[in-house]
């Protein structure tokens, strides 16, 4: 179980490597929707879930390239 949880995070450092940029605007794209679906109530919070989840793939595409 533990070899199959490793090569899901090799999976995952490799796409955020090779996709990151795309993986990225996807993320403001889902984060802008949910804006508009709740009626800007939450904006903030939206903007920095957003900004965490783009810093998390950026990390996991650091890591991968520095191995």
């Amino acid at each position: 179980m533990f070899d199959a949880l490793k090569n899901l995070k090799d999976k995952a450092e490799e796409l955020a490597e090779t996709h990151g940029e795309t993986i990225s605007q996807g993320l403001t794209k889902v984060g802008e929707f949910i804006d508009d679906k709740t009626d800007h109530k939450y904006s903030d919070k939206i903007d920095t879930g957003v900004e965490k989840a783009q810093d998390f793939v950026e990390h996991l595409g650091e890591k991968k390239s520095s191995d």
